[in-house]
């Protein structure tokens, strides 16, 4: 497996998230000359910043600035040569309640990044964190009924990156807009970009909410104490990724740009990573705590959930050699000791 192994001069939009900070620590820990650029809006970014400080000091830089605004970024883009744009709102319910703040986030700030690289950068190579959302509900995709899932009757190896959009939600929208962008940016202009369409990440340093992120957030829960509410049956399907895959993903796509310059790429667990999100969680959930988890009270479906999602991951096996490597019990169980480890961090929220 490549791994970027010469040094590069890199920017992280966002770089202070859960995926961005983890990227963060993995590149520069490898030598590369990083730059983290974050408004520190979202929770847990502050301690996310504070956390990549006390491994690496200063050896690498912090700019505070929003994508919304195209001065900063584009003075964060000067000899950058390869940017990756992870920066912007990620929940549909959030998009639902606040569509301009999601729209100016995701959309208008894609656009600024996208503009700052091609006037600004010397032709970097762009890798965009889109999201599975752009497919919409997949309504035309016959699903089938399990006793503890729903699945596809007729895509067992899961949504290729041929399926139709369909932008369903603000955030769908704003998301597969920027999506959109990012791609015809290197149809139009020439700029390398890859655009990856992502399930469901978790992970260590994951600030898992009710409304985004909902394998921490369970944890995090049940640790705590607190309340988790089932929106539907809880039979519904994803497919989950860990962290550390996700992040040799990108490290092999920027390797790869020669072939991978322009493509679009569903990237998740795919088919052997799947799980409905209460009823094949749950006792999974309850070996990684070591304590039998109660049943959680049910309410009504939230608009637009798919009932199963999980991508067809070949095409990034094909072109760039990538593949999952963390199993679905093993990550959880590692996402649930940091949890444990780290309760403090959420004791407050």
């Amino acid at each position: 497996m490549t791994t970027l192994d010469t040094p590069r001069r890199i920017l992280v939009t966002g770089g202070a998230g859960f995926i961005g900070c983890n990227l963060v620590d993995d590149l520069v820990g490898h030598g590369h000359h990083v730059a983290v650029f974050d408004n520190l809006s979202r929770r847990g970014t502050p301690q996310n910043l504070a956390w990549l400080r006390e491994r690496h000091g200063r050896a690498f830089e912090f700019i505070e600035g929003d994508i919304r605004g195209s001065e900063a970024i584009n003075q964060a883009m000067a000899s950058i040569e390869v940017v990756y744009h992870l920066a912007g709102q990620t929940a549909v319910t959030t998009s639902v309640t606040k569509p301009r703040e999601d729209f100016e986030a995701n959309a208008l700030g894609t656009f600024n990044v996208l503009e700052a690289a091609r006037l600004y950068g010397d032709d970097p190579i762009v890798v965009f964190s889109s999201t599975n959302k752009v497919y919409g509900g997949m309504e035309d995709v016959a699903v089938v009924e399990l006793p503890t899932r729903y699945t596809y009757r007729d895509l067992p190896g899961g949504a290729t990156e041929q399926q139709p959009l369909d932008f369903h939600s603000p955030y769908g929208c704003s998301k597969g807009s920027a999506d959109q962008y990012v791609r015809d940016y290197h149809r139009i202009y020439g700029l390398p970009t890859v655009v990856f369409r992502q399930s469901c990440i978790y992970g260590p340093r994951q600030m898992g909410v009710e409304d985004q992120g909902w394998v921490a957030w369970f944890i995090i829960a049940t640790t705590l104490g607190r309340p988790i509410t089932i929106y539907g049956d809880g039979k519904q399907v994803r497919d989950l990724l860990y962290i550390d895959d996700l992040i040799a993903a990108y490290k092999m796509a920027v390797d790869k740009i020669d072939t991978t310059a322009g493509q679009v790429y569903n990237i998740g667990g795919g088919a052997e990573r799947t799980m409905s999100v209460w009823a094949e969680f749950r006792p999974i959930l309850g070996r990684a705590l070591g304590q039998p988890i109660a049943d959680a009270p049910h309410a009504e479906w939230r608009p637009g959930d798919q009932p199963v999602f999980f991508c067809d991951i070949s095409r990034a096996r094909h072109d760039f050699g990538w593949q999952p490597q963390v199993g679905v019990e093993e990550g959880i169980t590692r996402l649930a000791d940091w949890v444990r480890q780290n309760r403090t961090l959420f004791e407050d929220a």
